[in-house]
């Protein structure tokens, strides 16, 4: 029966020396001129981080339900109102 430390090394070794051998490549000069294209592609998109986004989805909410209120406030104002 085999080691699972064994295969573990052995697992562990064969990817350092498949990143080594792709390091070595024209693979990681396209790798990173793909990102750096992607990245300039992006910053060219009107785009919001999921952050900004959420918190612009908590104002509106708030606003919706303020909007509802004075609605309804309205509406009681103007029953009151008419004779």
């Amino acid at each position: 029966m085999l080691d699972p430390k064994f295969l573990e090394g052995l697992s562990t070794q064969l990817s350092a020396q498949i990143s080594g051998a792709l390091a070595a490549t024209p693979a990681a000069d396209i790798e990173k001129n793909l990102r750096a294209m992607l990245t300039a592609a992006f910053a060219r998109l009107d785009l919001v981080t999921r952050e900004d986004f959420e918190v612009q989805k908590e104002l509106l909410a708030r606003a919706r339900a303020r909007l509802a209120t004075l609605e309804s406030r309205l509406a009681d104002l103007e029953a009151h109102r008419k004779p």
